[in-house]
């Protein structure tokens, strides 16, 4: 399992966003995200600094590309860090 930091700093210089599903929960709860509900296999996440839910599911074993793109986006936005 890669560490939350580094994973992200990973995704800020790549183009290619694919990475485990697993890696991909690590570091969405390592900002401040807490898992809200799961109603199949999609899981609810949410923040207490910002009014989006995440929602997300596998693809396989990884994360889907446009779903780490939005956590990406919406980490910019509310300018969310590490241990939020």
């Amino acid at each position: 399992m890669v560490k939350p930091a580094k994973l992200y700093a990973q995704l800020l210089l790549s183009t290619d966003r694919s990475i485990d599903f697993r890696d991909f929960v690590a570091m969405i709860e390592a900002f401040g995200f807490r898992h809200a509900r799961t109603k199949g296999s999609h899981r609810s996440y949410v923040h207490p600094d910002c009014p989006a839910v995440l929602v997300i599911q596998p693809k396989g074993k990884d994360a889907k590309r446009y779903q780490v793109r939005e956590f990406l986006g919406i980490v910019e936005e509310y300018g969310l860090t590490l241990g939020d």
